[in-house]
């Protein structure tokens, strides 16, 4: 069966997503080294994320700042966990101005800075100081602030969207005055982000805690949303924190509460990136490309007018201007539809595989019959074939106009049931010992075909016995995702030491 990309899923899976951000002009690697330049249809997606995600951040009190790129290093240093977490990452500035040395452009000698800066690989540290400053009194908080950024982590080995040098994102950063109210922010941002995740990208994911060896440097703890991709690997789609007073105390984030006592503020940090469009294109595309859920498609209905050089040919782009402007009229997701009318020069032929590789989820293609009987002929981009043909649907005008917007809901439900079958009919909980584990996945990360997660019990070793334990699972390429959020009221034994389990918790290959 003749496919709309180079290679298949069944092929080469990494080589078959590489496909996607290229053949569907997503991204491409840029002359930065492990950075990308993000193009029109992928910002595109992007922007829809943030604007939504930004919507949803705002509704729950919070509001947009900006902090610096650049962080003193002095800063950095105050924590010393954090600096130890991130330290093999962070790019260093060190000089102010170039010069001219025997030929060649070199960082001049004499503009070296008295004290290096930090390319921002997360604000915790900048943001702390400004909350030092900002706070001094139990009527001073809560702090609610968000920032929408880039940041930098010098990565090693890189792959467009899930791991770039560079990447885009959003951190949210609050401070309380307890515990308690610190962690419902923690629980409130990680809610934010699974019903983002399942509502907008129709991406299902299972929210939890990660063990204390894979917690976010300086947290106390850290919960993320974890979804399964196509090939069975698990992607971290976004993280919460709960950072105790370890931030506060660095950087002397202090109130005087209403009893005259000076205290530590409970500091919080959120945040999810462009590594979200990578979940999209690994839950949702297929052979033919990226199939774009609607609520993130730039073009919602794609229009195609079949050109043929005619006399006809004006009354079939008359047609196909007034149904785009009748369809931009409507409203889905409480949105305008964004329809487009691609009046480009090239075969229609082309321009349709064009929108298939992107993912529209409703292409359409419009003929001189089509205009003459006031007729609508198109494709669903979540159901694109029936057997080894192209599927296509007629459909009066009038009547695809009216259900249009339903058509787009429909598609959303559509492919967010696929996803879901998928991560729930795909995690294993008859496994109860190591061996078994390591008989499930085997040895060879590439071999065995597809395989799913494992959900199992464990007794939350720590010290020398947890570092074990991620020994075991580092043989086998496995990391522990989280501990989900809904667990039984008894446990088995622990999978690993046969002691009594005290959480379930989620075994998975990843991103």
């Amino acid at each position: 069966m003749q496919r709309a990309l180079s290679v298949t899923r069944a092929q080469n899976f990494p080589d078959w997503y590489q496909a996607i951000v290229k053949e569907a002009d997503l991204a491409e690697a840029s002359p930065t080294r492990g950075c990308m330049i993000i193009k029109a249809w992928g910002y595109g997606i992007w922007e829809l994320i943030q604007q939504e995600m930004d919507r949803r951040i705002k509704a729950t009190g919070h509001d947009n700042y900006y902090f610096p790129l650049l962080i003193p290093m002095g800063f950095i240093a105050k924590e010393a966990e954090h600096v130890d977490g991130f330290a093999k990452e962070m790019a260093v500035v060190t000089h102010h101005r170039l010069k001219n040395i025997d030929g060649e452009l070199k960082p001049d000698p004499e503009a070296e800075l008295t004290e290096p800066m930090i390319i921002r690989p997360t604000s915790e540290t900048i943001i702390g100081d400004a909350f030092s400053r900002w706070i001094t009194s139990y009527r001073d908080l809560p702090v609610l602030l968000n920032q929408w950024a880039n940041v930098m982590r010098w990565e090693m080995r890189t792959r467009l969207f899930l791991r770039t040098a560079e990447f885009l994102w959003q951190e949210g950063h609050t401070a309380h005055a307890s515990k308690d109210e610190a962690m419902d922010e923690t629980f409130l941002a990680l809610e934010l982000y699974r019903a983002f995740s399942e509502e907008w990208l129709a991406m299902p994911v299972i929210a939890g805690e990660k063990p204390a060896h894979e917690r976010f440097p300086g947290a106390d703890n850290t919960f993320s949303i974890e979804a399964m991709m196509q090939d069975g690997k698990a992607l971290q789609a976004g993280t919460s924190h709960y950072l105790g007073t370890h931030f506060a105390e660095a950087q002397d984030i202090r109130f005087t509460d209403k009893d005259g006592e000076r205290k530590l503020a409970h500091t919080t940090s959120w945040g999810t990136s462009t590594r979200m469009i990578g979940g999209v294109i690994m839950t949702h595309g297929d052979d033919d490309g990226l199939r774009t859920p609607p609520t993130i498609a730039p073009k919602q209905i794609v229009l195609i007018p079949i050109l043929r050089d005619k006399p006809e040919d004006e009354a079939v782009i008359a047609y196909a201007k007034a149904l785009g402007e009748a369809l931009r009229g409507l409203t889905a997701f409480g949105l305008p539809v964004r329809a487009h009318v691609d009046l480009k020069p090239g075969k229609s032929a082309d321009k349709r595989w064009d929108w298939v590789r992107r993912g529209a989820p409703l292409i359409l293609e419009i003929g001189p019959r089509d205009a003459t009987n006031g007729q609508v002929s198109f494709m669903r981009r979540d159901a694109l074939r029936e057997g080894d043909k192209l599927k296509s649907h007629a459909m009066a005008r009038d009547e695809f106009v009216a259900q249009a917007p339903a058509l787009l809901a429909e598609i959303q439900r559509a492919v967010f049931a696929e996803a879901h079958a998928r991560l729930h009919g795909n995690i294993r909980t008859d496994i109860t010992s190591y061996h078994d584990l390591a008989a499930y996945f085997g040895s060879d990360e590439d071999g065995g075909g597809f395989k799913g997660w494992v959900r199992a019990p464990w007794c939350r070793p720590a010290g020398a016995a947890l570092d074990a334990v991620v020994e075991k699972l580092k043989a086998l390429k496995l990391t522990i995702r989280n501990a989900p959020l809904d667990q039984p009221a008894t446990f088995g034994p622990c999978l690993f030491t046969g002691q009594p389990g005290v959480e379930e918790i989620l075994i998975a290959r990843a991103y």
